[in-house]
């Protein structure tokens, strides 16, 4: 991940992350395939998901919503995380295979788990509309640096920010939304 932290996505290259490792490019396009594939591993080992996911099981339902929002911007105000999770959503703007590997991370460690636990027939819908609310929220935060967002006081964003998250996860949802077309 540090190539990718360093360069970005699209800048990074299989043979500068082998000269940084002291290694061949074709060991690591052995292990991996790709940069597509390197990507992949990065991204499996170093996002934190598993503190969002924890958040599930950490309370009650009701309060989710507050729970989730503030264990998401402390990721992104971590200055462990923060790299991480620009590299990975500017891949995600530059790249459709690394935007696809992004989704698929997401639904695996963050939106199924969470699916599971809401236990509702719209379960799915209700953490995809949660988790696009928090993707916007940190683009718009951290990324765009859009005012008064950005300089905004962390609990007073969770405060904001929190309850619209708690509608997505357990709020009435009307009923024409769930057809398709």
């Amino acid at each position: 991940m540090a190539a990718f932290l360093q360069h970005g996505y699209l800048a990074t290259t299989i043979r500068a992350v082998a000269d940084a490792a002291g290694v061949d490019q074709a060991l690591v396009l052995h292990y991996f395939g790709s940069k597509d594939g390197l990507f992949a591993a990065a991204l499996c080992a170093g996002v934190p998901t598993g503190r969002l996911t924890a958040l599930v099981d950490s309370g009650a339902l009701s309060d989710l919503g507050i729970r989730l929002v503030r264990g998401y911007l402390s990721m992104w105000e971590d200055p462990d995380t923060f790299g991480r999770l620009r590299v990975i959503l500017g891949a995600v703007s530059m790249s459709p295979s690394a935007a696809e590997m992004v989704v698929q991370f997401a639904s695996e460690a963050v939106i199924q788990p969470m699916s599971a636990a809401l236990g509702s027939s719209d379960a799915q819908l209700r953490a995809n509309l949660a988790g696009s609310h928090l993707i916007g929220t940190a683009i718009a935060r951290y990324l765009l640096k859009v005012e008064p967002l950005a300089s905004l006081d962390s609990e007073q964003l969770v405060a904001l920010v929190g309850p619209v998250v708690q509608h997505y996860l357990t709020g009435e949802i009307p009923s024409g939304s769930l057809s398709p077309g």
